[in-house]
């Protein structure tokens, strides 16, 4: 089953920190190594968008709206993917999901993040 698997989500208050996880266990090493890994959310009425990219060579993106309050990493060896989230706001609540920056694997079922004020 190629579809990843996220964890990691929960309720924090405004200002904490969070780290997420994605396991890519349906896909071996090989397959998952040359992708570009991307986090998504999707807040509650609005469209997903795109959070965090990471490409092969670990060369990282992000929206400006989380700039230098999330990182996004990987282990490829493992096949994981994560997203440490600090300062977190409550703008930042929503559903967290992995997959490759094109949207091409099948999407799984996230993991909530509710920040409260």
């Amino acid at each position: 089953q190629r579809q990843p698997v996220e964890s990691g989500g929960g309720l924090v208050q405004a200002g904490g920190s969070l780290r997420l996880s994605c396991r890519a266990s349906g896909m071996i090493t090989s397959t998952f190594s040359p992708l570009i890994m991307a986090w998504y959310r999707q807040a509650p009425g609005k469209q997903r968008e795109l959070v965090a990219t990471i490409s092969a060579e670990r060369n990282t993106n992000y929206a400006d709206s989380v700039k230098g309050r999330f990182t996004i990493s990987r282990d490829n060896s493992r096949k994981m993917v994560y997203l440490t989230m600090n300062n977190l706001k409550p703008e930042d609540t929503a559903v967290y999901y992995c997959n490759q920056d094109t949207g091409g694997l099948p999407w799984g079922q996230g993991t909530q993040v509710t920040v409260s004020s």
